[in-house]
């Protein structure tokens, strides 16, 4: 009797190791893939980041742009078209800036406003950035959300 006590805690205690031990691969949820199509919508910029060396401190960037360019909305659609339009606050002149864009990997590239490397993107915050944006060595670090 205590033979299969034994064996059965046994059994018990290798069968909830092996089911415990396996780690489910976090997948992106559907549709949030980094693609023309998962990244498909309208986004507000809400940080801009810049950093002049790897071990530079971040300077806010943000803070150098307009109150009415701060608003603005880049619409990137599914064709591989986008449209950068001047949104709430209205700057005097009016921005309004068409064309096209794709994703290749992690890069994204357009024939204006939008290029860079995707850090991150979780379906609602897309993160990317420009290296050498200014001087050889730094990086300018966009965050846009959906909105």
């Amino acid at each position: 009797m205590k033979t299969m006590t034994i064996k059965c805690t046994a059994t018990v205690l290798i069968a909830s190791a092996l089911l415990f031990s396996c780690k489910k691969e976090k997948s992106s949820p559907s549709g949030c893939d980094i693609s023309v199509t998962g990244l498909s919508g309208s986004y507000k910029l809400t940080a801009l980041q810049y950093r002049e060396s790897a071990t530079a401190t971040p300077v806010d960037y943000l803070t150098y742009l307009e109150d009415c360019e701060k608003d603005d909305i880049m619409e990137l659609k599914s064709n591989g078209t986008y449209t950068y339009h001047d949104a709430g606050t209205v700057c005097q002149e009016q921005t309004v800036d068409h064309g096209t864009w794709e994703v290749k990997g992690n890069t994204l590239t357009s024939d204006g406003k939008l290029q860079g490397t995707i850090a991150s993107y979780d379906c609602k915050t897309l993160v990317y950035y420009v290296e050498g944006a200014l001087t050889k060595g730094d990086k300018l670090t966009y965050t846009m959300v959906k909105q």
